[in-house]
């Protein structure tokens, strides 16, 4: 299949051909099983699996636009939802959706939220209402995306990494992570928190500030903040994130992960 996506990248008259198609077809199919991945963990680090993220994208063209009537609701699309909940051992909550590409693993709860193509929702992971789960976003195991979080999906270019939140994160209401940023394992993020890649993420816990550019270390409790910064017009408040501490022995994942950040005295 990869072989078959990589020349058709190269030259897209070969979207034309029944072969292309069944291999885009296939691979779009495996990753709403969650055989492939867009990205997955390689030792210490993450790897993009820039052949599938083409396959997405070669996805669209090859599709045609169709009426899909749920009930009374009424969709006009390229792409169908995923189905077979029950089977999968997800819970889903009217208005949730997910689109058919999105891997959705057993005891995976959906209030009404939305979880795109090329997505990896891990087992025991709440996505909370109105949170949104962009494309090929990769979310890891008992993860808890609050209400309004937003993550950012990532098509094009295809060097660039999706968003990755892994194992045990905690996410606050409003939080906002965008551009491949990276959340480490176990770290929680207070209400309205904005990460990109280019935001300053600043460890203000010891005696001396240490920054972070698009990455949260495991454990870490951040949230919202900002710096003094320089301009033509004048000095002005810029916005960051701050980490203020650690997640204690006391807020491990046999505790609800409110505490970690009532702690500290953090909104959630």
């Amino acid at each position: 299949m990869r072989e078959i996506i990589e020349e058709a990248w190269e030259n897209r008259a070969q979207l034309a051909e029944s072969k292309t198609q069944d291999a885009i077809r296939e691979v779009i199919e495996h990753l709403d099983k969650g055989k492939v991945r867009v990205a997955e963990r390689s030792g210490d680090k993450w790897e993009v699996n820039e052949w599938v993220k083409k396959a997405v994208v070669m996805y669209f063209p090859i599709q045609k636009m169709e009426t899909i009537e749920v009930g009374p609701l009424e969709f006009h699309d390229k792409m169908k939802l995923k189905s077979n909940y029950a089977d999968l051992g997800v819970r889903v909550v009217p208005h949730a959706v997910a689109r058919y590409g999105a891997y959705l693993a057993k005891g995976v709860i959906m209030m009404p939220s939305y979880v795109n193509i090329g997505a990896y929702v891990d087992s025991g992971t709440m996505v909370d209402t109105w949170a949104t789960v962009g494309s090929c976003a990769q979310v890891g195991k008992n993860v808890h995306l609050s209400g309004g979080v937003g993550l950012g999906g990532v098509l094009e270019p295809l060097q660039a990494a999706p968003v990755i939140v892994e194992d045990g994160v905690f996410v606050g209401s409003r939080c906002v992570i965008v551009e491949g940023a990276h959340i480490g394992k176990e770290a929680v993020l207070g209400a309205n928190v904005v990460i990109t890649k280019s935001t300053k993420i600043i460890d203000v816990s010891g005696s001396k500030p240490c920054e972070y550019r698009g990455y949260v270390p495991p454990r870490k409790v951040v949230i919202p903040g900002s710096y003094s910064k320089e301009f033509n017009a004048g000095n002005y408040s810029v916005p960051c994130a701050l980490i203020i501490g650690e997640r204690k022995p006391s807020t491990d994942l046999k505790t609800s992960l409110n505490d970690a950040l009532r702690e500290y005295d953090v909104a959630v």
